[in-house]
C-alpha cells in the first residue's frame, strides 16, 4: 500500500507510538474478547498475582481504534463477606438458683427475631455450660440450645473470651438463660441481637506444600504453607485432629523476601494479624486479603502439647473488575507497573447506576510487553590500552618538539 496523503500518514504513525507509549509503561497484557455490551466484567486469573503490586492499583484497560486511544473506566470489587448487625431491646425480668444451676429470664417487648446473645460476666475467668431457652407466655418452655460451652481467659500472657451464644433464628416473648456454674456468675450486661453474614465468594487455592516444626525454646509450633505461585489469600483452615479442649494464640504472617546467607536463607516475614485456635470455634483464621507465596501460622503452645495439625485448607476472595466499553476497540487489559497510582474514574461515584447482571468477557494468553531500548552511547575508546598509546604518542611529540626549539636556540 503506498501513502498518497503524507499528512494522514503521520497522524497515524503518531497515533501508533502514542498508543505504544501508553502500553509500554507495564509489562504484561492480555486482549479482551467477547466485548457485546456495554458493561461487563472480567474475573481475574490467579497467575496475574504475581506480577502485580499488592495495591492491585496497577490494572487499565485500554481500547485501540484507528484514530484513538480509549482509557475504560472499571472498579474493582473484591468478594468479601459483608456482616450486619441489628440490636434488639430487651430487659431483665429476674434471677433465680436451684442446686449449681442460675437462671436469667429476659423479655422481649417486641416481636422480634433473633439468633445472638452476647454475655458479659464481671468474673473473668470461667468455662461454663448454659442452656436457652424460649416461651411465648412465660409458663411453657422450649430448648433453644442445649449445653452450649462459654469461656473466658484472662492472665499476664492472654485475654479471650467466647461469651456469644448463637442459635437458628427464634422469636420468642420470654427467654430463659441456665448458666452451670460453682459459683454464682454475675451478669453485667447482655445484649440480644439478628446478626446476618453475606458470604464471601471464595476460591480454594491449591496448597503446593505444608510443614510444621517445634521451636521447644520458645515452646511455639511454626506451620509454613506454600502455594505454587504468589495467591491472593484471605483465610487459612487448619485441620486439627486433637479430641481435647484446647485454646491457643496465633499468629499469622506472610513472607516478603528472603536473603540468602553463608548459613543458608534467611527468610523475612510480616505480621498480618493474632488470632485464636479453640476447640469451641472452627478454625478458619481470617485475615486482610493479601498476595502471597508462602504463609506462615505460629501457634503458642505454652506448656501444653503441640496440637496434631492434619491438613490445611488455604482460600481467597474471587477479584472482578466491572468495565464499561463506550465504543468498539481492540481492548487489553496491561498490568504490571510498581508504584502505580490508584486511577480515578466518575464510575466509582454512581456505582448505584453499574447493571446488577453482566456478562464476563474471557482474557487471552499473557503477552510480556516489549520495551523500547534505550540505546546506549559507547565511550570513544572502550580499551584503555588507546589511551596508553595516544598518551604516548603526544608525550613524545612534545619531547620531539621541546628539542627542536632547544636546538634552534
Amino acid at each position: 500500500m503506498i501513502w498518497k496523503n503524507k499528512p494522514l500518514l503521520f497522524l497515524f504513525l503518531l497515533l501508533a507510538e502514542i498508543s505504544f507509549a501508553q502500553l509500554n509503561t507495564y509489562n504484561y497484557s492480555r486482549e479482551i474478547s467477547g466485548i457485546s455490551e456495554t458493561w461487563h466484567t472480567i474475573e481475574l486469573p490467579d497467575a496475574i498475582f504475581g506480577k502485580i503490586d499488592n495495591s492491585l492499583n496497577d490494572f487499565r484497560i485500554y481500547g485501540i481504534t484507528k484514530t484513538d486511544t480509549i482509557e475504560v473506566p472499571y472498579l474493582l470489587k473484591i468478594a468479601s463477606e459483608k456482616e450486619t448487625e441489628k440490636n434488639i431491646e430487651f430487659n431483665l425480668l429476674n434471677t433465680a438458683k436451684k442446686g449449681n444451676t442460675y437462671f436469667f429470664t429476659f423479655e422481649i417487648p417486641s416481636e422480634k427475631t433473633i439468633n445472638e446473645i452476647d454475655l458479659n460476666f464481671k468474673q473473668q475467668n470461667f468455662n461454663w455450660l448454659v442452656n436457652l431457652e424460649g416461651s411465648q407466655d412465660n409458663n411453657e418452655w422450649f430448648s433453644i440450645v442445649s449445653d452450649y460451652r462459654i469461656l473466658s481467659i484472662k492472665n499476664e500472657l492472654t485475654h479471650y473470651q467466647f461469651t456469644n451464644v448463637k442459635f437458628p433464628k427464634s422469636k420468642y416473648r420470654y427467654l430463659r438463660l441456665q448458666v452451670t456454674a460453682n459459683e454464682k456468675p454475675e451478669l453485667l450486661a447482655a445484649e440480644t441481637q439478628l446478626s446476618s453474614t453475606k458470604a464471601a465468594d471464595f476460591k480454594k487455592f491449591t496448597v503446593k506444600n505444608f510443614s510444621t516444626s517445634e521451636n521447644k525454646d520458645l515452646k511455639r509450633t511454626i506451620v509454613d504453607i506454600d502455594f505454587p505461585q504468589p495467591l491472593p489469600i484471605s483465610l487459612i483452615s487448619l485441620k486439627i485432629i486433637d479430641s481435647l479442649d484446647y485454646y491457643r494464640p496465633v499468629t499469622i504472617k506472610y513472607l516478603t523476601d528472603s536473603t540468602k546467607t553463608e548459613k543458608g536463607w534467611k527468610y523475612n516475614f510480616n505480621t498480618l494479624r493474632s488470632s485464636v485456635l479453640s476447640s469451641l470455634e472452627n478454625n478458619d483464621l481470617h485475615f486482610k486479603s493479601i498476595i502471597a507465596k508462602r504463609v506462615r501460622v505460629e501457634i503458642e503452645n505454652y506448656d501444653n502439647r503441640p496440637l496434631k495439625i492434619e491438613d490445611v485448607i488455604a482460600k481467597g476472595y474471587i477479584h472482578t473488575l466491572v468495565a464499561r466499553f463506550a465504543e468498539p476497540a481492540s481492548y487489553y487489559l496491561v498490568y504490571g507497573k510498581p508504584k502505580a497510582k490508584k486511577p480515578n474514574y466518575d464510575i466509582s461515584k454512581f456505582s448505584e447506576n453499574i447493571p446488577i447482571n453482566m456478562a464476563a468477557v474471557k482474557l487471552s494468553e499473557e503477552i510480556k510487553i516489549a520495551k523500547k531500548e534505550v540505546s546506549k552511547r559507547s565511550p570513544l575508546f572502550e580499551n584503555k590500552l588507546w589511551l596508553w598509546i595516544i598518551m604516548a604518542v603526544i608525550i613524545c611529540l612534545l619531547g620531539w618538539f621541546t628539542i627542536k626549539m632547544i636546538q634552534k636556540k
